[in-house]
Parts: structure tokens; sequence; C-alpha cells
């Protein structure tokens, strides 16, 4: 595995196995490293960094270090280590930062339907320190995005799906499948889709800006 995958992969286990160490002293690593909302007081701008190597669940943490593994250590390969640790931080950090950006649009949407009555409400449920997000999955988005561009026609075998599917489908399909989850935003779903479609959205940024510059291992394959 290259060197940047596994060392990824050991840093979020680390973090993960912290959480509980931490707790046995009464600390919530969680809530300390996770990304609050920036006009709450539990904020702290080093959370727009830490909060990608937090998870809230053994599951969380497997899915996103699985896909971690297995399209990062080929994007690594192609782009080299360094370009491939700055594509990972800045696909999480944009995802942090979209995901503000949504917060920031709910909240005052919530004050513009309830006026100044909506205000404990918002005091309550986002300007406090117990809402945070924590989580990997905006980088790991942005290294789908990455892999579905660079290997567009590459067949993957996804469960439950009997049959290949190539790349570019499933990315696109996972996009979709984002963008009308956050914009139906169901109830008890406390899934950041915004921040996953952020990862994606800075990612292609990024990819196309290196594209521009003429660099090889960054033009598309067919």
């Amino acid at each position: 595995m290259p060197t940047v995958t596994r060392n990824l992969i050991i840093i979020n286990l680390l973090f993960f196995f912290g959480t509980f160490v931490a707790s046995t002293y009464g600390i919530n690593l969680n809530a300390l490293l996770g990304l609050h909302y920036f006009m709450s007081d539990g904020f702290n701008p080093a959370q727009i960094f830490t909060y990608i190597f937090m998870h809230g669940g053994f599951t969380h943490l497997f899915f996103n270090m699985f896909a971690l593994w297995m399209f990062g250590r080929i994007l690594e390969t192609v782009w080299g280590p360094k370009k491939f640790l700055l594509y990972f931080l800045v696909c999480g950090v944009g995802a942090g930062l979209i995901q503000e950006l949504v917060q920031f649009i709910e909240v005052q949407s919530i004050l513009s339907d309830l006026g100044g009555a909506g205000l404990d409400y918002v005091k309550s449920s986002v300007y406090n320190s117990r809402a945070y997000t924590v989580g990997a999955s905006g980088a790991v988005y942005g290294i789908l995005l990455a892999f579905g561009m660079l290997f567009p026609n590459e067949k993957l075998f996804i469960i439950p799906f009997p049959f290949p599917i190539k790349a570019k489908y499933f990315v696109i399909g996972y996009a979709l499948i984002e963008l009308y989850s956050g914009i139906g935003n169901a109830p008890g779903d406390n899934t950041a889709h915004f921040a996953h479609l952020g990862g994606m959205i800075f990612g292609l940024i990024l990819i196309l800006y290196w594209r521009k510059k003429g660099n090889d291992r960054f033009t598309f394959r067919s």
C-alpha cells in the first residue's frame, strides 16, 4: 500500500481508538475535534482539519477507510504522494466549508421563517457545542470523483448489483443520490450530504486546475 494512503488509514484508526481512551477520562474527543458551526460556542478554526480524522462509529470509519484503500492507493500511485495528500486535504477542507455554508443558509432560513421567535430554537440546535460534523467522507467522495474522472470506463462490482458498473456511472449515481438526499433532508438523517458534494466539487476544481497546467498525470482517460 502506498505511503500516504497507509498513513492516512493509520491516523484515522488512531484517532478512532483515541476517542475511547479519552472517554475514560470524561473527554468527548469527537466534540472537541469535530467541526462545529462557525457561530457556535464550540467552534475552533483547527476543526476544519481535525474533523476529517474523527468518525461517529465503526461502520462510519470502516466504509471510509475501505474506500480510501480501494481507490486512494490507485490515485496515489498515479499522482504521487504529495499531490495525493494535497488532494485529500483540499477535498476534506472543502467539504467542511460547504457544510458550514449550508448550515449558515439553514440558520438564516429558520430565522426568516420564524422571526425573533426562532432564535431560541436556533441557539438550542446549531449554536451550541452539541452539534458537530465528523468524518473523512467529504475527502473520500473527492477520491471517488477523481477515480471516476481518470478511469471512467473501469468496471466496478458494487454490492448488491450482480453486474459491473463503469466508474463514471458509479460516481454520477452517487453524486445524484447525495444531491437528492441533501435536498430531501429526511427527518432523522444525520448525514452531511452537502459536505460529500462539497468534497467532490473542490476535487473537481483542483483536478481541472492541474489539468489546465498540462500535467499528463491529471489527464482524463477513456
